[in-house]
């Protein structure tokens, strides 16, 4: 693959309004640089509101550099490896995480670190795997590296029935966890079917009576998190992704954090997709051609993952 070659890539042009100015277009196809393996795109995951986030204007060193390519839960097919990058071969199957700093998958084709990259057997669909990497990382990262969750423990999850909570659930109850799913009404039965021990309508039930508990996993944030603070035992952990947690009681933990790329973590969950123990839920998927709209789409609140596909 060369400069000179080119490909059709969904490109935002400026911060304000930034959905409705996504046009596609034809641009050179990105060069991998070293540590880089050049996919082509199958299926790329989209996240609301990474529009909005800075690195979706600017590089590390705070350059400019929009029209950038959204999209950064990509799946696909090594198309060419960059010398003295190891791992991986031309035609090898892979889904990952890529850099929020770069341009993302919503392309033909994208640059990514290898490091970024696992691969990905052929029993999971693409399609499938682009649901998975900020999700999936995001609720393992959640319950295993900030909560340290062990078997027989109970777990609060705010958005049970969410493409982020859908999963932490499913970790969660394989992790040997007692599951409590908060969420609307709709969500029951999926939540349910999931593996929720106890499910919490919030628009007609307290989630407060559902506690003490050893860890709660915030999706939603706002009162909710504020009023979670009083559930977690002694010992325990409100973790968040959405703010920082309020004052907890003595004795008790809290933590937001900003899921990172982790290509062992990302294995251990294909791994787990791929003979089914969890799967994760992809509300609707859209062409290249109307990234514009699959933005629109999960604003208005298609539930699940929105999914791009080539």
């Amino acid at each position: 693959m060369t400069t000179e070659q080119t490909m059709r890539a969904a490109l935002a042009h400026t911060p304000e309004s930034p959905a409705d100015g996504i046009t596609v277009e034809t641009v050179p196809v990105p060069r991998p640089a070293t540590g880089d393996v050049l996919v082509e795109v199958r299926a790329v995951g989209i996240v609301p509101d990474e529009l909005s986030w800075p690195g979706t204007w600017s590089d590390r060193a705070g350059r400019d550099r929009a029209p950038s390519v959204p999209g950064h839960e990509v799946a696909g097919v090594v198309a060419a490896v960059r010398y003295g990058t190891t791992g991986f071969e031309v035609g090898d199957r892979v889904v990952g995480l890529a850099d929020w700093h770069r341009d993302g998958g919503a392309a033909e084709f994208i640059a990514v670190e290898a490091r970024n990259l696992t691969r990905l057997p052929d029993e999971v669909s693409f399609t499938e795997a682009a649901a998975l990497p900020i999700s999936a990382l995001t609720a393992w990262q959640g319950l295993f590296t900030h909560a340290g969750l062990t078997s027989g423990q109970s777990v609060l999850v705010h958005g049970a029935g969410g493409g982020t909570g859908s999963l932490i659930v499913q970790l969660a109850r394989e992790a040997g966890a007692r599951v409590i799913g908060t969420g609307r009404a709709r969500d029951a039965d999926l939540a349910r079917e999931l593996g929720v021990d106890e499910f919490v309508d919030l628009e007609t039930a307290r989630f407060e009576d559902a506690g003490p508990v050893d860890v709660v996993f915030d999706t939603i944030g706002g009162d909710v998190l504020a009023r979670s603070a009083s559930v977690v035992r002694p010992g325990g952990v409100l973790v968040s992704i959405t703010a920082p947690p309020p004052e907890l009681p003595e004795g008790t933990r809290g933590v937001v954090f900003i899921v990172e790329p982790n290509r062992d973590q990302l294995a251990e969950i294909v791994a787990r997709a791929a003979d089914g123990r969890i799967r994760p839920r992809v509300g609707a998927t859209f062409p290249l051609a109307e990234t514009r709209a699959a933005f629109h789409a999960k604003k208005n609140g298609v539930p699940g993952k929105v999914i791009i596909t080539l």
